[in-house]
């Protein structure tokens, strides 16, 4: 994953954020937006507490696939063919275990084993292949960091998978994921990340894209949707929203647990108070400037 070579977040001893020399109010990405959506208190643990999460085998499935798609088009278009992508995997994933040595221990006895885990990432980039076709695509960009400072001083910023570029201009924002396609009640939240990207690019480019597409190699099937100027002024309004309620968190201190299905695949039942836990004291010092880019991806953009 590249390192943003801009948009750099100095926190300030008056809880004040300078991005670029501007004075911002903070940032928001669209998993920490989603974040806060899907439960205020998760956002709290991730983002102000930063308390540490496993990964899981679903997620490094993500990054070793991603790593491997995002490779895939650095070759000569002819040598983008099924076989050419399966032999990319092996070295992908050790190229991700000599990072994260740790990550070994996810395997064995106590999770998947590690052949059968191989297959899986193997599937997926298969599926892939019957989705689109590489050798047809020069993409303009891949694992691309954005951002843009909106009127208001909040800092919209993430990664987006790929961007398409045809010769007359229109814009493709394309986004990977290795699970499968949400129910069709899920699919606004899964949009939203894409046209939080949308936004970005509009506000930064000057042209709203063309097709937002998400691929799910998990069971085959893409999303696509074609956004204009209204439904990306929503998206600002809603990403404003979303900010004023988590500054109004920040001030009262009330990052209330919000109990879902999703609770399930939450790492901090323990600490809930929906599950009968009780969350550690927040930190002594918590600046505005809310999250500061690691040059990573969340496990919710991942997967």
């Amino acid at each position: 994953m590249p390192t943003p070579m801009s948009g750099d977040v100095v926190e300030l001893p008056s809880d004040r954020t300078v991005v670029d020399g501007v004075h911002v109010l903070g940032s928001l990405s669209p998993s920490r937006a989603g974040d806060f959506m899907t439960c205020p208190l998760l956002y709290r643990y991730r983002t102000i507490d930063k308390l540490p999460e496993p990964s899981s085998p679903d997620a490094v499935r993500g990054t070793v696939v991603h790593k491997v798609l995002e490779d895939l088009f650095d070759l000569p278009a002819a040598e983008r063919t099924p076989a050419q992508a399966a032999q990319m995997l092996q070295p992908a994933w050790e190229q991700l275990l000599e990072a994260e040595p740790a990550i070994a221990e996810m395997f064995g006895p106590e999770g998947p084993e590690i052949g059968a885990w191989l297959a899986s990432c193997r599937e997926s980039l298969g599926r892939y292949f019957t989705l689109e076709d590489p050798t047809r695509l020069e993409p303009a960009e891949r694992e691309l960091y954005v951002e843009s400072l909106l009127e208001s001083k909040l800092l919209l910023r993430g990664f987006i998978d790929r961007l398409d570029i045809a010769p007359t201009g229109e814009i493709r924002v394309v986004d990977y994921k290795t699970g499968r396609s949400p129910h069709e009640s899920f699919e606004a939240k899964a949009l939203f990340q894409m046209k939080f990207y949308a936004l970005v690019v509009w506000r930064t480019r000057g042209v709203v894209p063309a097709m937002l597409q998400l691929i799910y190699l998990g069971n085959g099937e893409v999303l696509r949707y074609t956004p204009d100027e209204s439904d990306l002024l929503a998206t600002e309004r809603k990403v404003e929203a979303i900010w004023a309620a988590i500054s109004r968190a920040h001030e009262s201190g009330d990052w209330r647990p919000r109990k879902s299905a999703l609770c399930g695949w939450c790492a901090h039942q323990a600490i809930c108070p929906e599950w009968g836990g009780t969350p550690p004291p927040l930190p002594a010092s918590v600046s505005d400037a809310l999250e500061v880019p690691d040059g990573g991806l969340t496990a919710e953009d991942l997967d």
